[in-house]
């Protein structure tokens, strides 16, 4: 009887551990040591553009989350400069653009192929269970699994 009764508290374990964790997701503040969400446009990019690449350095549209990762970021490494929005980059600059407002914001750039970016910014996580599904997905999109 000793026995099944430690199997069975053991069995529970992982269940009360992964309780814990989902607990923890839904109910902890989401927050960002960095509120940057950094992009890089790498040297030669423009070069292989003119030869014909197909060149993809940056996402058609940027996903940002006020309050957690809130101020794009664009590094021009490239040899020559690059336009965003109303900025003129030249090589080796970088620009910061915080947002404040949810909205989904439409940029010229002339680091990708269609001269067009955009950039959507949504409200953070308030509820538990937005919390939650935020969570999961930073988790899957950072692994590529999105």
């Amino acid at each position: 009887m000793r026995t099944r009764l430690r199997l069975s508290c053991l069995a529970a374990l992982p269940l009360g551990i992964a309780a814990s964790v989902v607990a923890w997701a839904a109910l902890s503040p989401v927050s960002s040591e960095d509120r940057d969400e950094v992009f890089e446009i790498p040297k030669g990019t423009w070069a292989r553009r003119m030869a014909g690449d197909k060149v993809e350095i940056l996402p058609n549209e940027v996903r940002l989350t006020l309050g957690v990762k809130d101020v794009l970021v664009l590094r021009n490494r490239d040899d020559v400069p690059q336009v965003f929005g109303p900025v003129l980059m030249m090589p080796g600059q970088s620009f910061r653009l915080p947002f404040a407002t949810a909205s989904s914001y439409q940029f010229a750039c002339s680091a990708h192929a269609s001269g067009q970016m955009t950039v959507t910014v949504v409200e953070g996580p308030a509820t538990a269970w937005e919390r939650l599904a935020w969570r999961k997905r930073e988790f899957m999109a950072s692994r590529g699994w999105t």
